[in-house]
């Protein structure tokens, strides 16, 4: 055969020859094993099912009863093993948030203002909801941070409007709206909104406020996105907020710059949010130097670049109706949640401290009524049980009363380790005070029980506010920690209220508690 007809193999296809040889060899040897153990278990199984149907009925049951027991372990046993092997903090599988909904916003703000809480001006939010609803506005929120040219870019997309511009930054304090129709036909409101990080910050919420209730938001800076930016970013886009990022001020860059700045947002606010570059005009400097050597500068208007925010603008608009409506309203229906659950909560503290402070003076009075020994212990523990109550109530945890007697008592363990001391701290205290070093050991004893209750109350509210339950171990922590907090000035305040007491009592000649 001539050379050149010659069968030839390349470098590599010689490099795996022998691979694929030892690849064959092993496949035949194991489809060889694999018959062989097909017909040992054909032959075992052939041979067991012949002696069993020779052995009596009763070794039937119990053959296949044990063959059933062996089953259900095997399988059980697997299933543990596959349990143990997850890695931890896996084994449960997280059920995300259900968006809240209307009807279930409108009845927990009857059955909070139903307790006192303020709800008007959040019942104000969702009567907002219905007008625009009923109006079937489509609002587009301008949004960002200050002096990052939200006022030039509506003047961009509205030429002719009249829109005061500031170059030191935060003209816009107030929230204003403009009526646009874009290049497609649709009637838009634009919202002007006041800007982030201004220097009180007194704007920053009703900005936000204003943007989650918009249909689409147009997210304004000027380059790479501060911790502060992101984060405003980020509310609006986790909740689900059609957002577009304008990347303002384009003529700052040079070259590639414009595009790694792009990508580098696109990398960071995710594939759901369109970063787009804008110019909203303005003016630049000219220098115009002529052939004899003469310069003169004069000042030209900046051509806006917008027609590519307009463009993404667009395609947010020619989306569903009712997806957009959908977006606002969960977002509306976020922001009225968290200004309800802030009420409550401020509502439930301030109530928490009454509640506490109540119950600190009638720990005093009851410690001054005391006629006999063991007598202020009685009064201590039922206003134990009635200061648990409250604050429970309050903070809507049910806890039984087996339970609060069991906590009582653990409170009580570690009051009658530090109670001596805390007499003594309270009475050298007010020594150092003129008028004070002959306090009587009554109204000692009033100060310190007024000291624990105090302490106490505001630990279990602690604990059902950020617990929501009344936890043993943490609460005892903070109710010891704060048993020696600004103990001066409370031993003071708890200490002329014994005294003004003790006072009128002896004026009238009784002793009431």
């Amino acid at each position: 055969m001539p050379p050149s007809l010659k069968p030839s193999l390349s470098p590599a296809a010689r490099t795996w020859l022998p691979v694929r040889l030892l690849l064959a060899a092993g496949a035949s040897v194991g489809v060889a094993v694999l018959l062989v153990m097909v017909l040992y278990i054909t032959d075992l199984g052939l041979s067991v099912w012949d002696r069993l149907q020779r052995a009596p009925t009763t070794f039937w049951v119990i053959y296949l009863l044990v063959l059933g027991l062996l089953g259900v372990g095997g399988v059980y046993l697997v299933w543990r093993v596959m349990r143990l092997g997850r890695p931890a903090g896996k084994s449960r599988t997280v059920v995300p948030a259900k968006p809240p909904d209307e009807e279930t916003l409108r009845g927990q703000m009857e059955r909070h203002a139903a307790a006192g809480v303020p709800v008007d001006t959040i019942r104000g939010e969702l009567e907002e909801l219905q007008r625009r609803r009923a109006a079937g506005e489509i609002i587009v929120a301008v949004f960002g941070e200050i002096s990052t040219g939200k006022s030039s870019m509506i003047g961009a997309l509205l030429p002719g409007t009249d829109i005061a511009v500031d170059v030191r930054g935060g003209t816009t304090r107030e929230v204003i709206y403009h009526t646009w129709t874009s290049p497609a036909g649709d009637r838009l409101i634009l919202t002007d909104l006041p800007g982030l990080n201004e220097a009180d910050g007194t704007l920053d919420q009703e900005a936000r406020d204003e943007a989650l209730r918009a249909h689409v938001v147009i997210y304004v800076c000027e380059g790479d996105l501060t911790r502060d930016q992101y984060q405003a970013l980020r509310t609006l886009v986790d909740l689900g907020s059609p957002v577009i990022l304008a990347l303002n001020k384009i003529d700052r860059f040079i070259g590639q710059e414009l595009e790694l700045v792009r990508e580098r947002l696109g990398e960071r606010v995710g594939e759901g949010v369109e970063v787009v570059p804008v110019q909203c005009g303005g003016v630049e400097e000219v220098t115009r130097i002529y052939h004899d050597g003469r310069e003169e500068t004069t000042l030209r208007e900046r051509k806006p670049q917008v027609e590519e925010l307009r463009r993404a603008l667009q395609r947010y608009l020619d989306t569903d109706p009712q997806v957009l409506d959908g977006l606002r309203d969960t977002a509306v229906f976020v922001l009225v949640q968290q200004k309800l659950d802030a009420a409550v909560a401020e509502h439930r503290r301030r109530r928490a401290d009454e509640i506490v402070q109540g119950y600190s003076r009638k720990a005093v009075f009851g410690a001054l009524a005391a006629v006999g020994p063991g007598t202020d212990v009685l009064i201590q523990g039922y206003l134990g049980i009635r200061l648990l109550k409250e604050l429970c109530a309050l903070y809507e945890v049910p806890v039984r009363e087996v339970d609060m007697q069991r906590f009582l008592d653990l409170a009580g363990n570690q009051v009658k380790r530090s109670f001596n001391l805390l007499l003594a701290l309270v009475g050298n205290m007010f020594k150092a005070f003129p008028g004070m070093g002959t306090v009587v050991g009554g109204m000692l004893h009033a100060v310190v029980y007024g000291l624990i209750f105090e302490s106490l109350g505001k630990a279990v509210a602690r604990s059902l506010e950020s617990r929501g339950d009344l936890v043993s171990g943490p609460t005892l922590r903070m109710f010891e920690d704060d048993l020696s907090e600004n103990l001066e000035a409370r031993a003071k305040r708890l200490l002329q209220l014994a005294w003004t007491r003790q006072r009128g009592d002896e004026g009238t000649g009784t002793a009431t508690g």
